[in-house]
C-alpha cells in the first residue's frame, strides 16, 4: 500500500501561494544543507519513479533523474516515447499511463500535445508531473523561474518583467506569467514579432484580472526600466514552415547593446535551451543568470518529489 496522498502537478493555475512558498522553503534547506554536503540519500528510498518523455528533453529529464537519485529513488525513463514506446503502435496515452501507473510510485510527462497532462492525470493512481505539455504549459519551470527571481530579489511583487521571443508557442511563458500573476504590481512587457505573440486566452486573463501589460516589437525600448529579462527561443518544431520561423525571430537578439541599455540591476533568465537569441558574449555579464536557473532546477524539483511524497525533513 502507497503511505501518500495523490499530488499531481499538472499547471501553475492549481498551486497557491502557500504552497508555492512551502516548496521554496524546501529548496532553500536544500541548497543550505548541500552546500554543508549533508547527504539527502534515502529520502525517497524504495519509491520508484517513472520518466515519460514524447519530446526531446535535457535539463528537465536530467534534472529529474537527478533529483530522484539524489534523493535515493531509482528512475526508469523512456526517452523519445513517441517512437520508444508502445505509443509508435498506436497506443493511446491513456492506455500508456494506465499501464505505467502499475509500475511506478510518480509519472513524470513531457508530451507534444496541450491536454496530455490533464488525460494522464485523470487516468493514473500515482502523481502525475508535467514537465511540458505541448504549447500548453511546464509548471516546475515555472516554480525554478520563480524561485530564482525570489533569490535575487526576495520579492515576487512589484516587478517589471520583460518577457522576449516566442510567446505565442512557448510554454515556459504561460506558466511563468500565470504564477507571477498571483502576486501584486507586477508589470509585464511582451516582446515579439507579429506572429508570435501571447495567445488570447492569456490576454483575457490578463485584462479579466487588471493586470499591467504592453505588448510591443521594440526590443531596445523595453529594457530600460526591466528588473527580469525572460528570453525563449523561437520553436521551430511548432512553426508551419521555415518562413514562419525566420519572421517570428526577426530583432529578437539579446547582444552587447541591449546590456548597455539593461538596468544594472536587472536579472537575465532563459529556460533553455538557446539557439541563438542570446549571444554568448552575455553569458559574462554578472546579470546573466540561465546557468543559475539550470542549478535551481535540480533542487526544486528534488523539494516537489519531497513534497508529494510528504517526506519529513531533518531539520536539525
Amino acid at each position: 500500500m502507497r503511505k501518500y496522498k495523490k499530488q499531481d502537478i499538472i499547471s501553475i493555475k492549481d498551486l497557491n501561494k502557500k504552497y508555492i512558498f512551502e516548496v521554496f522553503n524546501i529548496v532553500s534547506l536544500i541548497k543550505q544543507k548541500t552546500l554543508k554536503e549533508t547527504p539527502f540519500k534515502g529520502f525517497l528510498f524504495d519509491k520508484v519513479v517513472a520518466c515519460i518523455f514524447y519530446e526531446p528533453s535535457t535539463r528537465t529529464r536530467l534534472s529529474f533523474e537527478s533529483a530522484i537519485n539524489r534523493l535515493g529513488g531509482r528512475a526508469i525513463t523512456v526517452e523519445n516515447a513517441k517512437e520508444n514506446s508502445s505509443s509508435y503502435k498506436g497506443e493511446s496515452l491513456k492506455d500508456t499511463i494506465k499501464t505505467i501507473s502499475n509500475y511506478a510510485d510518480c509519472i513524470i510527462l513531457r508530451h507534444m500535445d496541450d491536454n496530455s497532462a490533464e488525460i494522464a492525470s485523470k487516468n493514473s493512481t500515482v502523481p502525475i508531473i508535467n514537465a511540458g505539455s505541448g504549447k500548453h504549459e511546464h509548471p516546475t519551470q515555472a516554480l525554478l523561474d520563480a524561485f530564482t527571481i525570489y533569490e535575487k530579489f526576495n520579492r515576487l511583487e512589484d516587478l517589471n518583467i520583460t518577457i522576449v521571443g516566442d510567446l505565442y508557442r512557448g510554454r515556459t511563458v504561460y506558466s511563468l506569467v500565470y504564477l507571477l500573476a498571483k502576486f501584486p504590481k507586477n508589470v509585464f512587457n511582451f516582446v515579439s514579432t507579429e506572429n508570435s505573440k501571447i495567445n488570447s486566452d492569456l490576454r483575457s486573463f490578463l485584462i479579466k484580472n487588471k493586470i499591467k501589460y504592453k505588448e510591443t516589437s521594440n526590443l531596445k525600448a523595453s529594457l530600460k526600466n526591466t528588473n527580469i529579462l525572460y528570453v525563449t527561443r523561437i520553436q521551430r518544431e511548432r512553426c508551419k514552415d521555415e518562413n514562419e520561423y525566420l519572421l517570428a525571430k526577426k530583432g529578437m537578439i539579446i547582444d552587447g547593446s541591449c546590456l548597455k541599455l539593461l538596468n544594472k540591476n536587472a536579472i537575465i533568465m532563459h529556460p533553455l535551451p538557446r539557439i541563438d537569441e542570446i549571444s554568448e558574449s552575455v553569458d559574462n555579464d554578472p546579470r546573466a543568470y540561465y546557468f543559475k536557473q539550470v542549478e535551481n532546477g535540480v533542487y526544486l524539483r528534488m523539494a516537489l518529489l519531497i513534497k508529494i511524497f510528504d517526506v519529513v525533513l531533518n531539520k536539525k
